[in-house]
């Protein structure tokens, strides 16, 4: 490559060169002897030179933007599983010091109703992650015949146990039970998931409090890749409100409130925005995350030169190559890659970012219990 450039750059000089320049730079030996030789030697070397100097500013040009067309990176994968593992780590040593000082080790109790098998695998993911930062925990199954109102007497005894410190009911549910219900049954002080009610206003208010896990982790995600927020256009596309919400109140609030946010200017769109609208929301954004749980919603056609595309969707589809289902997210990664700046991959990118906080987000809860009000708000601001 550089051989062929060099030898285009040459023959480009070769061309802006006079006729009979060369001949008179280096004439026959027999006219070197005239008298005029020396003087018309260095008139014709300045013009040249000249020549020379004009076409190399012009080639630095042609070079330059030969270069950045030819070497243009793909997007940055940003590692999930990478930054769960340091998070994962600051929580195993804060847990540790929390111990060393006498406290009891904190604990997490898992409900899980019925026999969804990607629930399971989320279950088992997170009493994993809880084991390898030194968190006790227990996983409650419960058939998914259950009734709601005995799910809610098993909530209340699990709230007055003060053996727990963590407490979350896998979601999904069966239809028959009402999951806001259920959210809002759970202590706000317990609440890993960050769902009550209680929460969620402080988070709207900019408080101090529980953050639900995915959103934590995307806003983690931004933060620890250096990704700046202030002043910059984000489109958030989906609305439910344990994710979509959650994402675009942490990336619009105030960065000086008492819980910082990402002082952003946030557009949310959902499945009743018209895809032409979609579009252009996604290509003036800085930062798109997909959380519509659309499988390619978000495609390279979609997004600016450089654009950070953070993907939180999760979506089983088939393969028609191995004949297996896959995990796919909302964003076309391979084609999104060539234009985007960062991006995440499913799976690797915030699933293990969203357990990872919900351990921290336990050991908040067991520090909680023993805190005043003031240390509470103290202790949350500044993880």
């Amino acid at each position: 490559m550089r051989c062929l450039l060099a030898t285009l750059l040459f023959t480009k000089f070769l061309e802006r060169i006079p006729v009979g320049t060369f001949h008179k730079l280096y004439p026959p030996r027999r006219c070197r002897r005239s008298v005029g030789w020396s003087v018309l030697q260095g008139s014709v070397n300045m013009a040249t030179l000249r020549v020379l100097a004009e076409f190399s500013q012009r080639s630095k040009h042609q070079v330059c933007s030969l270069h950045m067309s030819a070497s243009r990176q793909e997007a940055v994968v940003i590692s999930g599983r990478k930054l769960a593992r340091q998070i994962r780590e600051e929580a195993r040593t804060d847990v540790e010091q929390w111990v060393s000082t006498g406290n009891r080790r904190p604990h997490l109790s898992v409900v899980l109703v019925g026999d969804n098998v990607a629930s399971h695998s989320y279950v088992l993911n997170k009493t994993r992650a809880a084991a390898d930062v030194g968190i006790s925990s227990e996983t409650i199954l419960k058939p998914s015949y259950i009734s709601e109102d005995e799910l809610m007497d098993l909530i209340y005894k699990l709230n007055t146990d003060h053996r727990v410190d963590g407490l979350l009911v896998q979601l999904p549910l069966p239809e028959h039970i009402d999951e806001r219900r259920i959210c809002n049954a759970v202590s706000p002080d317990k609440d890993v998931d960050g769902f009550h009610v209680v929460n969620v206003g402080r988070m709207c208010l900019d408080q101090s409090t529980m953050l639900p896990a995915t959103p934590w982790g995307v806003w983690e995600i931004i933060k620890r890749t250096g990704i700046p927020t202030l002043g910059k256009n984000v489109v958030v596309a989906g609305r439910s409100k344990n994710v979509g919400m959650p994402i675009a109140m942490l990336l619009h609030s105030d960065g000086r409130h008492e819980r910082p946010g990402g002082d952003a200017t946030v557009t949310i769109t959902h499945r009743y925005t018209p895809k032409e609208q979609l579009c252009q929301h996604t290509r003036i954004a800085d930062i798109v995350v997909a959380a519509a749980g659309i499988p390619n919603l978000i495609t390279a056609d979609m997004i600016k030169e450089g654009a950070v595309v953070i993907d939180v969707g999760i979506n089983r589809v088939h393969d028609h190559v191995t004949g297996k289902d896959r995990l796919v997210g909302d964003v076309d990664f391979e084609g999104v890659r060539q234009k985007a700046s960062f991006i995440t991959p499913v799976p690797g990118g915030v699933g293990p970012m969203t357990v990872a906080m919900l351990m921290k987000n336990t050991i908040k809860a067991a520090k909680n219990l023993l805190l005043t009000p003031a240390e509470r708000i103290c202790m949350v601001a500044s993880s």
